[in-house]
């Protein structure tokens, strides 16, 4: 069983910058695509970014592109989400999660295609 911990969360002003990082547990990270999901109070759970699990291929959600960048790092089982020039409408608990299969192809992007899931980290971006 992975399990996930988030962790880099916290209160930022508008067009500041916080690092979330997910160690995970187990022998599966290394050829796992990852991703990083957000759940806003009154939202749905909304997709941010996913990596392949080599770190070549990665995919953002629209509202992030240009300010967020995912990486991993497989000698650490971690992976990060940098997040640059945030926005109040970025405020959401934040989880990362591991995809259901190895060695996809493709980057998942949908939650039912992940298998494990953290816990969240609360991520409060003041105006």
């Amino acid at each position: 069983q992975v399990q996930l911990v988030e962790s880099g969360g916290g209160l930022v002003q508008a067009g500041g910058s916080l690092r979330l990082s997910c160690a995970a547990s187990g022998r599966t990270f290394s050829s796992s695509a990852m991703g990083w999901f957000r759940h806003a109070p009154g939202k749905e759970r909304e997709f941010v970014a996913a990596i392949n699990w080599s770190g070549t291929i990665t995919y953002y959600t629209d509202s992030v592109k240009g300010r967020f960048t995912i990486s991993r790092d497989n000698a650490k089982n971690t992976v990060y989400l940098q997040m640059n020039s945030l926005k109040p409408e970025d405020t959401a608990v934040y989880y990362c999660a591991l995809d259901s299969f190895s060695y996809r192809y493709t980057v998942p992007t949908s939650p039912p295609l992940f298998g494990s899931w953290g816990q969240g980290t609360q991520v409060i971006v003041s105006s």
